[in-house]
């Protein structure tokens, strides 16, 4: 079990690839996947450049480690996301069996960890332990200061 310097230390590699996203003017959601200790994906939200509403961080994230890995089982994973995941970023959690699910900010539109529902509680055959709020601010501040540039534009 990761402690929660580690959480923050991985947190802000997540942050890292949502202010990648910020740059190339997407919406400012970054993922890192760690297995067994090391980071083994990273990714950003990709929906307006690669024009695919599937292109979530969090499903970037899944995608690029499984072909690493050879498999869809993610079994020993935590995965590391800016912004509590959506009902298609849930789903794809539990079908790849990540262990754990850490974010930072809630998400009171869409999150699926308890903000609007919570589906990692549902019958489903997965239920990955969750940790929220792990530099909230910070993942907050970011998606804030994103938007108000966008309605200033």
């Amino acid at each position: 079990m990761a402690t929660r310097l580690e959480d923050e230390a991985y947190m802000r590699l997540a942050l890292e690839q949502a202010e990648l996203a910020a740059a190339q003017q997407e919406t400012p959601i970054g993922a890192v996947l760690v297995w067994e200790g090391e980071v083994i994906a990273a990714a950003y939200n990709r929906r307006e450049l690669d024009r695919r509403a599937t292109a979530h961080a969090e499903i970037l994230a899944i995608e690029e480690a499984c072909r690493k890995l050879g498999g869809w089982r993610l079994h020993k994973a935590t995965l590391y996301v800016t912004l509590e995941p959506c009902p298609m970023c849930a789903g794809a959690i539990i079908n790849a069996r990540i262990r754990r699910v850490v974010y930072g900010a809630s998400d009171r539109k869409a999150g699926c960890c308890g903000s609007v529902t919570d589906l990692f509680r549902e019958p489903f055959n997965h239920h990955p332990e969750v940790t929220g709020g792990v530099l909230a601010e910070e993942s907050a501040a970011l998606l804030t200061s994103f938007f108000k540039r966008l309605r200033r534009l």
